[in-house]
């Protein structure tokens, strides 16, 4: 029951962090890409590559605890669905440069950033 907790509490956090990234980010440099989508994909992979590796290798961090993080935390920040959603829409507006450069952006951003949280975590 622990873990169910860990997950629904840190999820919420998630969600709100999501929320207030993806809003200041848009705030910064406009909505004509989906740059808020983008900088929580990143940051999610980076604290998914830190927080695996760390714990993992570290009795600092529980299991019950390293499962909130990724599952909950991390679940509710990043943006999958939203992603997806936001590239169809570029591909429907008839924007396919955007929608692939978003796509490969995504993929190779977020892949470099799980290894750099790896890392990280590797230095600690």
């Amino acid at each position: 029951m622990q873990i169910i907790l860990y997950i629904a509490l840190f999820g919420a956090l998630g969600c709100v962090a999501r929320y207030y990234l993806s809003g200041w980010v848009y705030g910064l440099v406009g909505k004509a890409m989906p740059y808020g989508t983008f900088a929580v994909n990143i940051l999610g992979a980076f604290l998914i590559g830190l927080i695996m590796e760390f714990s993992l290798r570290s009795s600092l961090v529980s299991q019950e605890l390293r499962i909130g993080l990724t599952i909950g935390f991390l679940g509710g920040l990043t943006t999958f669905s939203t992603f997806s959603y936001e590239t169809f829409r570029l591909l429907e507006s008839g924007q396919l440069s955007q929608a692939l450069v978003n796509v490969f952006s995504s993929v190779t951003v977020c892949l470099v950033f799980t290894f750099a949280g790896i890392a990280a975590a590797r230095h600690l």
